[in-house]
């Protein structure tokens, strides 16, 4: 989750501006209004409770390994089309939420049915629970597989 987390910080340069600065005060805002409102051990519940939910051993948690690491080469993004979307808004869609970011989650499903030739076609993950057993056990992946693009080219989908 950390590594998830800092990522985008470590590998764009971010420019600040007056949205991120009002969202970074509502996010302290929020933290310090959860805090008073259940305490220290409350925070660190919940502190907790999110570094489970995004480690390898919660099931849900594989979406993220799932999701941009290369497993079949040419394809930089997979989504999973299980029954587990049902419970995560959808998030399984993921090559349909990169191609159209502004289209709701409850509307992904109905996008790929609209679109069979552009998402039929793409590698697939049937379990989320699968994804990080393969990517322990799979010689062929590993933190490397994924796609890096040089400064220039970010911000643009890669020729692969």
């Amino acid at each position: 989750m950390v590594f998830y987390a800092i990522r985008p910080v470590a590998t764009v340069r971010l420019q600040v501006d007056r949205w991120q600065l009002i969202n970074i005060g509502c996010q302290v805002a929020a933290i310090v209004g959860v805090a008073a409102l259940v305490g220290p051990i409350g925070l660190a519940y919940l502190v907790v409770s999110v570094v489970i939910a995004g480690s390898i051993i919660h099931p849900l948690a594989g979406h993220f390994i799932s999701e941009h690491f290369v497993n079949t080469p040419g394809q930089e993004t997979y989504s999973y089309y299980g029954p587990l979307n049902a419970v995560t808004f959808n998030v399984g869609y993921h090559n349909e939420h990169h191609d159209f970011p502004n289209i709701p989650g409850r509307r992904l499903p109905e996008l790929k049915t609209l679109a069979p030739d552009q998402y039929d076609t793409l590698h697939s993950h049937r379990s989320w629970m699968r994804a990080p057993w393969e990517f322990v056990m799979r010689p062929d992946v590993s933190l490397y597989s994924r796609v890096k693009r040089r400064t220039q080219e970010r911000g643009t989908r890669p020729s692969i």
